[in-house]
């Protein structure tokens, strides 16, 4: 167990782009009796960023400046047994940070990152997660863009269809409602590149192409004890052979909708979450995401680049050519005043399970606005932190989901999504909502 600690909370990876912002958005919003530390290779940087964060709050002591010579198993022990929580911000995380996973799951330390690297999430979970189970630590890897908006709606969703009707989710749909960015980061780049380079084909299209590959009915032998939700069936809803082809097709409350590049990780990390509380979210949850567009033709071409995105990206000499034209390098990314217009918003309608004259729904929704989405990627991960740090939420967690093991952004629960939906530029909301064909 993670109680009695030099620290409560360690960044490790902190002079990084992203770990720049949740550096800043710890020192500036989290309470400030909090122990915690910056750690990375580079004293020189993580010196500057010490000094640069005094000039954001006052009243907070300075972060403790820990090196790490390398990252191994050796090193990252120590560092992990110092701190009740590690926040990771090393990436691309299949590259760097299995150490650090290892680390935390042998140490009993609470574990948060930002990855959307759905092979290297369920090879940790198959690696790690019975040492975590016998050490106590709980693993919380996607608390950023993605997956945890995603997550966080499903959950509100299902809450509120078990609040009113009592019964869980059949289906819901999402999507990406509106999204402007001033580009991604050099790590984002780079993630996407070598996540071809580091798993093999076979197993990489495996994982990407089933939205339940992280689910426990996928990674558990099944026995007769025990109970997971459904395999993919057909939904309440469909969609014609040609809307499949091109991708276009249209949603009531979500308008047209397309194929989403990053829909499949979050879809996964959905599908784990409906997977540990199955009791919860209905054993015939479904979950599906998709990107908001304008029209059916605009959706036609998004689906299309993205299909010969893919297959470019299938190919090293293609994947030379994006490494070369990538506008920035790892730890770098778009200067801090241009995110400042960033919005993303999600939009998720989830149908309830029991059968009704008039269907019963709810419509959730995630916005953030007035800073880099990165930097919502910081401030996910940062909350996620303080809320492992109440002993009540830990004690709940424990209580029912049996102590450590790799959990989801959305089984921290209400003390999560309450901190999330009070923090600055966040609204998070969910209602009910009328017939599904109606506007």
């Amino acid at each position: 167990m993670a109680a009695k600690r030099e620290l409560d909370i360690v960044l490790l990876g902190a002079t990084g782009y992203t770990g720049k912002l949740c550096a800043q958005y710890i020192t500036a919003n989290l309470p400030t009796n909090i122990k915690w530390a910056i750690a990375g290779r580079s004293q020189s940087k993580l010196d500057a960023l010490a000094s640069d964060l005094k000039t954001l709050n006052s009243t907070r002591t300075p972060p403790t400046v820990i090196t790490i010579a390398q990252l191994t198993s050796p090193e990252l022990l120590p560092l992990a047994k110092k701190t009740r929580v590690l926040i990771n911000a090393v990436g691309p995380y299949h590259l760097y940070s299995s150490p650090v996973v290892e680390s935390c799951a042998k140490s009993g330390t609470h574990y948060i990152d930002a990855t959307g690297e759905t092979p290297w999430i369920k090879q940790m979970i198959q690696t790690h997660e019975s040492t975590a189970k016998s050490s106590g630590a709980i693993l919380i890897p996607a608390v950023g863009l993605e997956s945890a908006p995603s997550d966080l709606i499903a959950f509100k969703a299902t809450q509120l269809i078990r609040k009113v009707w009592d019964c869980g989710v059949m289906d819901m749909v999402t999507s990406i409602h509106e999204l402007k960015t001033s580009g991604a980061s050099g790590g984002t780049l780079t993630t996407g590149l070598s996540l071809f380079e580091s798993f093999p084909a076979g197993e990489l299209k495996k994982t990407m192409s089933d939205p339940f590959c992280l689910s426990p009915s996928h990674l558990r032998p099944y026995t007769k004890d025990t109970i997971y939700p459904r395999s993919p069936e057909p939904n309440t809803y469909s969609r014609t052979a040609f809307q499949k082809l091109t991708g276009a097709w249209s949603f009531p409350r979500l308008g047209n909708l397309t194929t989403s590049l990053t829909a499949r990780p979050n879809e996964a990390v959905v599908h784990r979450s409906a997977g540990l509380d199955p009791y919860f979210y209905g054993f015939n949850f479904s979950y599906e995401e998709y990107m908001g567009v304008s029209s059916a033709a605009v959706g036609i071409l998004v689906h299309f680049a993205i299909a010969f995105l893919s297959l470019c990206l299938a190919f090293p000499p293609t994947r030379l050519i994006f490494k070369l034209l990538a506008p920035y390098k790892p730890g770098f990314g778009p200067k801090e005043d241009a995110g400042k217009t960033d919005v993303v918003e999600f939009r998720g309608v989830a149908i309830a399970e029991q059968l009704s004259k008039t269907p019963r729904k709810a419509l959730a929704s995630f916005r953030y606005e007035g800073g880099s989405v990165y930097a919502l990627t910081g401030l996910l991960m940062a909350e996620a932190a303080v809320t492992l740090l109440d002993p009540k939420v830990e004690e709940k967690i424990r209580g029912k989901f049996g102590g450590g093991q790799f959990l989801t952004p959305a089984s921290l629960g209400d003390a999560f999504t309450d901190r999330v939906g009070k923090a600055e530029g966040v609204t998070l909301e969910v209602r009910q909502i009328g017939d599904v064909g109606s506007k």
